[in-house]
């Protein structure tokens, strides 16, 4: 396949009713140093990475105020501000960070508010298109948490707002207290535990952004079902989980992400990829 599409091809989708995005964003997490802690040992190669992504047409990159932490948010500012027109930046809080690989829940309403703010100002923004609840805390009613980040979106400092690792009961409980336009969740063709949330999505036309958005483990070896259809293909296993995730439903996002420009480019070209329906369920039927 050539590596060099745009990310147009992956279609669009309308995030919260307004906010055209081409389907296959961009994941930045991997742009910080190992265990998602500290700066990328290529500072200048990240920023390119970021910098390539928008001349694909990539227009919704996703990051977190925890990957670094700060680390991430600041850089997507410096790569990229002043944003092309129609560049979504999408980030994430209510995770606090203890060292590489360390992750713990926090939805304090104060602790939220703080960073919201200092997400704007390392991001260079005057409003987040779209806040995500990185985790629900189990020790803080989700109803305080969003009682707050409604708060921010009335004060014009988020425009939308969406859920990370929730369960449908947990989505509804949250829109109760906020407009939710989407999800993310951990999804691939390998592992497909949230299936229910998929659905609840494209009921309700909640945008479904699955990260770790590509097949690994025994599904992705060598010589097995999806290598063979890759090939059968002239693509790679990593196209074919990502095309896989843009025909399941219009409602999915995906966002490879990587720290390469190449890889980038090639994960950008599985836009263009298309299978029979047939050749598809084969493909589901060898994944289960």
């Amino acid at each position: 396949m050539a590596n060099t599409t745009n990310a147009k091809a992956s279609g669009t989708f309308a995030l919260g009713g307004d906010l055209h995005i081409n389907r296959l964003g961009y994941g930045a997490m991997r742009l910080t140093g190992e265990g998602i802690w500290g700066e990328p040992k290529d500072i200048e190669g990240a920023k390119k990475v970021l910098q390539r992504a928008v001349e694909l047409g990539v227009n919704f990159i996703d990051t977190s105020d925890a990957y670094g932490p700060a680390v991430n948010e600041r850089l997507i500012g410096d790569a990229l501000s002043p944003y092309a027109k129609g560049v979504i930046i999408a980030t994430k809080g209510g995770l606090t960070r203890q060292g590489p690989n360390k992750w713990l829940p926090l939805g304090r309403p104060e602790y939220l508010r703080q960073e919201v703010e200092l997400s704007l100002r390392y991001l260079k923004l005057e409003r987040i298109d779209l806040w995500q609840l990185h985790r629900i805390d189990p020790k803080v009613p989700v109803e305080e948490s969003l009682g707050e980040i409604a708060k921010l979106q009335q004060e014009g400092k988020i425009r939308h707002v969406g859920l990370s690792e929730v369960k449908p009961h947990e989505i509804d409980q949250a829109r109760k207290v906020v407009d939710i336009v989407s999800v993310q969740n951990q999804y691939n063709l390998g592992d497909r535990q949230h299936e229910d949330v998929v659905e609840y999505c494209a009921k309700h036309n909640l945008g479904f952004i699955p990260w770790f958005p590509v097949a690994a483990g025994k599904l992705a070896q060598p010589g097995g079902k999806l290598d063979a259809a890759a090939k059968k293909h002239n693509a790679t296993v990593s196209q074919l989980s990502l095309a896989w995730l843009l025909h399941r439903s219009p409602v999915i996002l995906p966002i490879p992400g990587t720290s390469s420009v190449d890889h980038l480019e090639e994960n950008v070209a599985a836009s263009d990829l298309k299978l029979t329906e047939a050749e598809w369920a084969e493909i589901e039927t060898s994944a289960k």
